[in-house]
């Protein structure tokens, strides 16, 4: 599923669309830190796995592009507490 993330830079968010509904976060790009602002699903994508497959995506692309994140969002900074893995890209 991580390779179907979108990057709509025209609205500054990474979207993955799952049965016609999309589930989204809103960032911004600061030097070498990606700010997630804020982590979206709609309704009927909640519990489903949609807002993790997101994050997943998120995280790929921050080492592809030698980024750190910085989670503004409390569902991102859960999410990446959660997730020692990614631990090392937790900066800011």
């Amino acid at each position: 599923m991580n390779g179907d993330i979108r990057d709509n830079v025209a609205r500054s968010r990474f979207e993955l669309e799952i049965d016609g509904q999309v589930v989204f976060a809103n960032y911004d790009r600061r030097d070498a830190t990606l700010v997630i602002r804020y982590v979206e699903a709609p309704p009927a994508l909640r519990g489903t796995g949609a807002a993790d497959a997101l994050m997943r995506g998120i995280v790929d692309i921050a080492r592809t592009e030698g980024r750190t994140l910085m989670p503004l969002c409390s569902y991102a900074s859960v999410w990446l507490r959660r997730h020692r893995e990614f631990h090392d890209l937790v900066g800011g």
